[in-house]
């Protein structure tokens, strides 16, 4: 088992089938937490689920339409409220897809898997805050580039500063970020004909965003991308970053 009590109390108001709520009320929905972390965090088949945390059909079906009813989405927002805005860490990572990831139907839903130089990949695309959390994410094919995904990343967010590699060199995104009130901590790429200046030492803080991509694919599930449709592999990299909050 994975949640502790004080987690399982933050989470459990959260969640379809309380007391009062109109739908049938849940006897189980602390088992089946644990049987979708359980997935998530040893990268199992669903299949594969131990019988002691529930049938793996019924799991999946119902871990199914909790995504496509935005239930992991709503979870995490809720969690994530108490945000440090003092700086905002943007930058992405590539995730392999497994080949039972691809050949999905196209009226199933999008699938954002694309081919990059390391064969079929995805792309997380993040912003954390100054404490190493998430703030918010997104899910691309592995070949769209870093500075694509910027601007929707970092929008209605005003912080202090915001800190990037050079493949958020743009002027588009400096002067936006300057204009909202915000310092672009942005090392200029070499090609630029006048090199701007920025401040090194803030910039070490980067290494958050880095950090928090390693703590996410201790989740196997997240380090290797099995699922055919992006909306099932975000509920599970949801759940994930809700757990962060509330570790």
């Amino acid at each position: 088992m994975l949640l502790r009590d004080d987690q399982w109390n933050k989470l459990e108001p959260l969640l379809p089938g309380k007391v009062g709520d109109r739908s049938a009320t849940a006897q189980d929905n602390r088992l089946f937490l644990e049987a979708v972390f359980w997935i998530v965090r040893t990268g199992s088949p669903w299949r594969d689920l131990p019988a002691a945390l529930g049938n793996w059909h019924t799991t999946y079906k119902r871990f199914k339409r909790w995504g496509q009813s935005g239930v992991w989405q709503r979870v995490v927002e809720a969690v994530s409220g108490d945000r440090d805005l003092e700086a905002l860490m943007i930058d992405s990572t590539a995730v392999r897809a497994h080949p039972h990831a691809a050949g999905a139907q196209k009226k199933e839903g999008p699938q954002a898997i694309g081919r990059s130089r390391g064969g079929l990949t995805s792309k997380i695309h993040a912003v954390v805050d100054a404490l190493g959390n998430p703030v918010r994410w997104l899910l691309s094919g592995g070949e769209v580039a870093d500075i694509t995904q910027a601007r929707p990343l970092l929008d209605g967010l005003n912080a202090d500063a915001v800190l990037a590699d050079k493949g958020h060199d743009a002027d588009a995104l400096i002067d936006s970020t300057q204009a909202s009130g915000a310092v672009a901590v942005i090392p200029p790429k070499r090609n630029r004909v006048v090199q701007r200046n920025y401040d090194r030492h803030l910039y070490k803080d980067r290494n958050l965003v880095e950090r928090f991509f390693n703590r996410i694919k201790q989740f196997r599930r997240i380090a290797t991308r099995y699922e055919k449709l992006a909306r099932n592999y975000l509920s599970f990299l949801n759940l994930v970053c809700a757990y962060i909050w509330i570790a």
